[in-house]
């Protein structure tokens, strides 16, 4: 039969049985119809969860196909041996068989002796990747066979297929960073032309290979990455988002392509890619209501078929931007029924990490706050990476601090002085310096002095207030040392961008809480919101803003 009419009829067969059959009516056919009827064999019979059906070794069409390869390697052409092993790789044929050995003994004679082909290079790699525990001198060898060619001229396959081996041969680029130069400059140009796994696959090699000096290849890479989103698969669109994390990348085209896409496609998305689609939206501070939304509504029907990781992966970026969905009240009562039935199982930290992310938001976890402030956990607590230290401290005595505050009728265990920090830690939310001296230069021009208000003021309950003034109870300005006849006092939180979700005016948990809890403790907390006095343009029009939010009930009358 004609190849190029054998492989029509080929192609458009769909199961092993029909191929099988197909074959036994051939009475005649070359190495390189057999070889393309193995890897149509592979790709009807090996999907996502591996061999569909192990039976057709068994197959007598099959086994002959295979004798015609153990026994004739030698005479195979080159595109046919290095398709059948390509095939077989995929079926999972023992690598240790006679049948695997023979083909990649004669695959890599022929390297040797320099007789592959461009194509017959991209396959013979592919295969050596795919195997388990690669042999890294024939995929060196095959990278120093491609780098004779001109590397302008490869295709897409070759460029991904280098970058596969490089990141499985030498991890870091530092062994052979000239060679990824040429070859991250040359794939800028090709961008365009890649499909979804290979766009995947060079940025999961990027960042591998840490190659972070490589910003115009990466940020073409982001960039069209955005119309694949709806074609990624779980994996694929994994290593996207992780390549996004490790290079600071943050697009809001990206954003909403991910919005367009997650909430559709959230039941069929494995968890795990969920998970990462959660903890880029909170590592990047991007509150997205769609797809927060969809998961919320994703963990109350599925939240019983999630690890422990995964559930604290779903939950923690609703306290750490800060927001409640339209669900929240099925939400925490899901979580809630879990936690009752796998406490034990989550691993200290992690059950630590979603509790506090569940107080920032005021979804108090009272039934279980015996058990973190027991001795026992704090010692399980101790004993893991990053065991006590300031930050798990500092997450331990703001639970604390909320029920003390919040919840007067916990009567379980305390938390023991000696696991309490003094001053929260809070480098997110440190004060953006330029805004600050703006805000303090204000208030000297209001209050005329600058006794009568302290910067950075350190309370006894833990948290650190922007600016302090204090009030007689005539409602006069006292100096900020003075301690008698204070009656009121005024937190000023000068609240830049770095306290909001990005792109909005939504406090972060962690501002939330401290706002809360400072109005709790007696404080009459006055916010100083970045987008309010962005546009003010001088020092009289910030002494008025300032007079307005601070004195409103004196707000108009002369001095």
């Amino acid at each position: 039969m004609d190849e190029q009419l054998f492989f029509k009829k080929l192609n458009n067969l769909c199961t092993s049985k029909e191929i099988f059959y197909f074959l036994s009516s051939l009475e005649v056919m070359s190495d390189t119809m057999a070889s393309g009827a193995l890897q149509r064999i592979s790709e009807v019979e090996v999907d996502d969860n591996g061999l569909k059906n192990p039976g057709l070794f068994e197959n007598e069409v099959f086994r002959a196909l295979c004798f015609q390869f153990e026994f004739e390697s030698s005479k195979l052409s080159s595109t046919g041996l290095l398709n059948a092993l390509q095939a077989l790789v995929k079926l999972r044929i023992d690598p240790q068989s006679t049948l695997m050995t023979r083909l990649l003994s004669e695959s890599e004679e022929r390297l040797g002796r320099g007789q592959l082909t461009a194509e017959n290079l991209c396959a013979l790699g592919e295969s050596l990747l795919e195997l388990e525990g690669p042999s890294c001198v024939m995929l060196e060898q095959i990278v120093n066979h491609m780098q004779e060619r001109d590397m302008k001229r490869w295709s897409p396959r070759e460029i991904v297929m280098v970058y596969k081996i490089l990141q499985v041969t030498v991890r870091e680029g530092k062994q052979c960073q000239n060679l990824l130069n040429r070859l991250n400059s040359v794939t800028l140009y090709i961008v365009s032309q890649l499909s979804p796994n290979s766009l995947s696959v060079i940025l999961n090699s990027l960042v591998v290979l840490r190659q972070t000096q490589a910003v115009p290849l990466v940020t073409a890479l982001c960039k069209h990455s955005v119309k694949h989103v709806p074609y990624f698969t779980d994996h694929e669109l994994v290593n996207v988002l992780e390549a996004f994390q490790y290079f600071g990348q943050k697009l809001q085209i990206f954003t909403e392509a991910l919005e367009r896409h997650v909430p559709k496609s959230i039941c069929t998305m494995h968890p795990q890619t969920v998970s990462k689609v959660m903890q880029y939206c909170c590592k990047k501070m991007i509150l997205s209501k769609p797809i927060f939304d969809a998961v919320a509504e994703c963990f109350i029907s599925s939240a019983d078929r999630l690890t422990t990781d995964q559930i604290a992966a779903y939950i923690i970026p609703f306290g750490t931007l800060n927001y409640l969905p339209p669900s929240a009240s099925s939400l925490f009562r899901k979580l809630e029924t879990v936690l009752h039935t796998r406490l034990r199982h989550f691993q200290p930290h992690t059950l630590l990490n979603l509790l506090h992310s569940c107080v920032l938001i005021q979804r108090y976890p009272i039934n279980f706050l015996p058990k973190i402030f027991s001795p026992y956990f704090l010692q399980k607590l101790q004993g893991q990476p990053p065991g006590l230290n300031r930050d798990v401290m500092s997450q331990l005595t703001q639970l604390f601090l909320t029920v003390t505050l919040e919840c007067p009728f916990y009567e379980g265990p305390k938390l023991l002085s000696k696991y309490q920090v003094k001053a929260f830690s809070m480098p997110q939310s440190s004060p953006d310096v330029h805004l600050f001296k703006r805000v303090k230069t204000g208030l000297l021009h209001l209050l005329k002095k600058r006794i009568y208000f302290a910067s950075e003021v350190s309370t006894p309950y833990f948290y650190v207030v922007d600016i302090e003034i204090k009030l007689d109870e005539e409602g006069f300005v006292l100096p900020a040392a003075q301690l008698e006849e204070v009656h009121r006092r005024i937190a000023l939180c000068v609240d830049g961008q770095n306290r909001f979700c990005a792109h909005s005016h939504n406090l972060l948990g962690e501002e939330a809480i401290k706002q809360r809890h400072l109005q709790l403790l007696g404080y009459e907390v006055v916010q100083i919101p970045f987008f309010e006095i962005e546009s003010l343009q001088n020092t009289r029009k910030m002494a008025d803003y300032l007079q307005k939010k601070i004195f409103p009930c004196t707000y108009g009358q002369s001095n």
